[in-house]
């Protein structure tokens, strides 16, 4: 069998996306708790928010990403690339 198999395929795309997800969540969340501090602080009945927030955030993006790019990947590696040279 010559190529990638679907599994290689679904690795080497999914580690690219979970490293850009995790990158801008990291980056994001310390900007975004400051922002919020800053924002909830304005009102006279406001809630406080606990820091386990932003990581659960975080996993829901992460699991969209690898959903989406799972979906994707599988369904590229398992297309036919006669039918696809012959649309080009």
């Amino acid at each position: 069998m010559l190529g990638a198999s679907v599994s290689n395929l679904w690795q080497m795309l999914s580690k690219d996306f979970v490293f850009l997800v995790l990158v801008a969540g990291l980056l994001a969340m310390p900007i975004a708790y400051y922002l919020m501090q800053d924002w909830l602080q304005q009102y006279t009945y406001r809630t406080s928010l606990s820091w386990w927030i932003f990581p659960l955030v975080m996993l829901g993006a992460l699991l969209i990403t690898v959903a989406t790019v799972s979906f994707q990947a599988i369904k590229a590696a398992l297309l036919n690339p006669i039918k696809s040279l012959r649309n080009e």
